[in-house]
């Protein structure tokens, strides 16, 4: 099966993931790889800094998170938009064991050749969204719905 996806430059930022090959609505386009890891171990180690800006976490479930720092793949490159066209799909694991549930980037429409792969990251932070970490998180994604920030708004 031919590639549909490549990692070049983004506008949006650093590099991305752009279709090279008509995608249609639903289709499964790259799993998002990486080190399994706690979310102990996150919080204790150098990846996960919330002051960045930066990420190439995903949170699997309430055990694991993918750091995709170590051993990640393309899909670390897709960047968050307000208004995307791609979302991130659970597997869970049929024998129920949380290490082995899967996150794959699926199409939400019909994406033409050259267009950047998007999705909505969901990032949820603990502390209060400031003014400070609403700049770090801060969204470039152009489209006429951003909020300008990558960050979820609090329930």
């Amino acid at each position: 099966m031919p590639r549909k996806i490549a990692a070049r430059r983004s506008q949006i930022h650093g590099n991305g993931v752009f279709a090279v090959a008509p995608i249609k609505k639903g289709e499964r386009l790259v799993e998002y790889k990486g080190q399994r890891r706690t979310h102990e171990e996150v919080d204790n180690g150098d990846t996960g800094d919330v002051d960045s800006g930066h990420t190439f976490l995903f949170t699997l479930n309430d055990e694991y998170v993918i750091d995709a720092n170590h051993g990640g793949n393309t899909a670390r490159w897709i960047n968050h938009s307000c208004d995307p066209n791609c979302e991130a799909v659970l597997d869970e694991h049929d024998g129920g064991d949380p290490r082995k549930d899967r996150v794959f980037i699926e199409a939400t429409r019909a994406i033409k050749p050259g267009e950047e792969l998007t999705y909505d990251y969901g990032i949820t932070l603990d502390e209060p969204h400031t003014a400070r970490l609403k700049k770090i998180w801060a969204c470039h994604c152009g489209s006429k719905n951003c909020t300008g920030t990558m960050l979820k708004p609090k329930k």
